[in-house]
């Protein structure tokens, strides 16, 4: 058998594979291969009305009316794919897969795992002993579509990732494997037992969508390449996928380094006009650009230009306010969900996506909101041209109230199956169609922060992008009323918002402003101890992502300040060098569960999670 290849040159049909030798997508070429994970093509499979399997050796690969061709994509190490309906009749497709098995793998063989959207966990599991969340007994459905693009339950043995993974077996060089973009469909990396041992699923999802009769797509190419080469860790092919990704979306990643601050994770739903307002007049020397409101303003969720009783004030008053005092006003939405007993969700039932039998469909579910459901909402369909307008309008009528920072949450909600007007569009386009919505209308001058969100969707769109759980006025995650087992680490808690703050340190200026979530100063009020306070603090300051302090300023003191002008300062340093290709990097990224080191700017922070102590050492 020859040495398989991380980027090959397609033959004629009957040739099957050359095996080229091995390189990078980055620079073209590679004189060495020691990497101790091998990819070799095996085959193709299909699922959807069409079920079935064909050897990749075949081009074009054919299964019933559908055909899969491959071949050389845009630059070394790309698989260019494509996929047609070549019968009379359409074909819903839930997904097309290219399967690799992986030669010789050693062990322990360990897999980054990149989560699905903001809150999803992302960091490295072992193949064999750790297993896939949505295999947890008992796993809510609705919680398997928020963090997963497939919501299905995973298979026995199987590990997936999102978007991008990389793999690295015994003590060999890393294995990078990933989509150059997400914008058309979602792609996921599934890593499953073989009949003679793993293979990589290179999965295109499109998650039911309709081809019609003759209708082809143009897939994601496939990037590859392997840390053999030039010595390059996990932490640096990523940096280099997430740079080639950006450059292809067109990736918004010029706004300034953003220091702000936010009502939530104090207030929380009880938020008052007043609480913003006094927050305002103690802000002072604060350097604070950014002044945003968060949930609780609004009179129903859906109801996006009106406030409720504890807001007496217009948006356009309230906003005047924030920029009478020289900060940016921002304001929280969550633009695809609405209240049953919301004005737009009553008015127009028509703009509601289904399930198959008529209801409809539930998007999210929080008690605090009400909404006449017992906190369930409902999804808007953002297939549907009037839904698309009036996203549209809703933003732009919110910057010409003066708010030019938008801050766009739960927006993973399209992307759930369902029911929707235009049956042909994948639920990445689904997102995408909404996030280009709300895009148009704020104008290409706001700040426009994604959360919640399917993180490939988006590229090109957003400023700004969570990428990580909630953060909580605590380090662990506090008591909850019932058992998520293997979904804990979804949960609102500052060690989940640290864990993907170094997982996820290489999308920072490549992609959008990785925002980590806020900083909480206090000393009252808190469940934090002060050196799991200052662990986060410095977290979010190496990381170079944005820095908003969620707090009740009359809390905090001098220290509290230092700390802040500390973050600041750290902070501006890792931000401009992200901005020349030196983003802060997770050196120990495939070395632990939740990694333990994050390196900028001439610092280099090292923490205990299990604690939440921590060391900042350099200038």
């Amino acid at each position: 058998m020859p040495r398989p290849s991380n980027f090959w040159r397609r033959g004629g049909a009957d040739a099957g594979l050359e095996v080229d030798r091995p390189g990078s997508f980055f620079d073209g070429g590679a004189d060495a291969y020691d990497a101790a994970v091998h990819l070799e093509p095996a085959r193709i499979e299909f699922d959807g009305d069409v079920v079935g399997s064909t050897p990749f050796t075949t081009d074009p690969a054919v299964v019933g009316p559908l055909e899969v061709r491959t071949g050389d994509g845009p630059g070394h190490a790309t698989i260019g794919w494509s996929l047609t309906n070549r019968g009379d009749a359409p074909a819903r497709i839930r997904s097309v897969a290219l399967v690799f098995e992986l030669v010789d793998a050693l062990t322990p063989l360990r897999m980054f795992r990149n989560g699905y959207q903001s809150w999803s966990p992302t960091g490295v599991a072992a193949f064999g002993i750790d297993r896939d969340p949505s295999r947890t007994p008992g796993a809510p459905e609705l919680l398997r579509a928020v963090h997963h693009a497939d919501p299905a339950e995973a298979r026995a043995g199987e590990l997936r990732s999102e978007w991008v993974t990389v793999l690295q077996a015994g003590g060999g060089a890393p294995l990078l494997v990933g989509f150059d973009n997400g914008d058309r469909h979602d792609g996921t990396l599934r890593l499953r037992p073989g009949s003679s041992g793993p293979e990589l699923w290179v999965e295109a999802y499109l998650g039911g969508a309709v081809l019609a009769p003759g209708e082809s797509r143009e897939l994601h190419p496939v990037l590859i390449a392997d840390g053999a080469t030039d010595g390059a860790s996990a932490s640096m092919l990523l940096e280099l996928w997430a740079a080639q990704v950006g450059r292809v979306a067109g990736a918004r990643v010029q706004a300034p380094y953003q220091v702000g601050w936010c009502s939530w994770y104090h207030y929380f739903h009880d938020v008052t006009e007043e609480h913003l307002r006094s927050n305002l007049a103690l802000a002072g020397d604060w350097p604070f650009d950014v002044f945003q409101l968060d949930d609780g303003f609004q009179s129903a969720i859906g109801d996006w230009l009106t406030t409720n009783d504890k807001f007496p004030s217009s948006l356009d008053v309230i906003a005047g306010a924030v920029a009478a005092e020289g900060r940016q006003p921002g304001l929280w939405i969550a633009p695809f969900i609405v209240a049953p007993d919301s004005r737009v969700a009553t008015e127009h039932p028509d703009w509601l996506a289904r399930f198959p039998n008529g209801d409809p469909l539930i998007g999210w579910y929080n008690p605090s909101w009400g909404g006449g459901q017992d906190g369930f909402m409902w999804n808007l369909d953002t297939t549907n041209p009037e839904v698309v307008a009036h996203l549209e309008s809703t933003a732009k009528a919110l910057v010409e109230a003066g708010f030019s920072y938008l801050k766009l949450d739960f927006t993973f909600a399209p992307s759930f199956d369902g029911v929707w007007a235009d049956s042909s569009r994948t639920p990445a386009e689904r997102v995408r169609s909404g996030y280009d919505a709300v895009r148009r209308g704020a104008g290409a001058d706001t700040f426009i922060l994604g959360c919640g969100v399917p993180l490939a969707n988006v590229v090109g769109v957003v400023d700004g992008n969570r990428i990580g759980a909630d953060v909580a006025p605590s380090w662990e995650l506090e008591e909850w009323d019932f058992d998520l087992a293997d979904y804990s680490d979804v949960q609102p808690a500052t060690k989940h918002s640290w864990q993907n703050t170094l997982s996820r340190s290489f999308m920072h200026r490549r992609l959008w402003l990785n925002d980590p979530d806020c900083l909480m100063l206090r000393q009252a009020e808190t469940h934090l101890t002060p050196d799991a306070m200052r662990t986060w603090a410095h977290g979010v300051a190496v990381s170079g992502g944005m820095a908003l302090v969620s707090d009740d300023l009359a809390l905090l003191d001098g220290d509290a300040r230092a700390l802040l002008d500390e973050v600041v300062e750290i902070g501006r340093r890792s931000d401009a060098e992200a901005v020349t290709n030196h983003p802060a990097r997770c050196d120990d990224l495939m070395a632990h569960a939740v990694p333990r080191e994050l390196s900028a700017a001439g610092h280099r922070l090292v923490a205990d999670p299990s604690s939440g102590t921590s060391v900042l050492d350099g200038a």
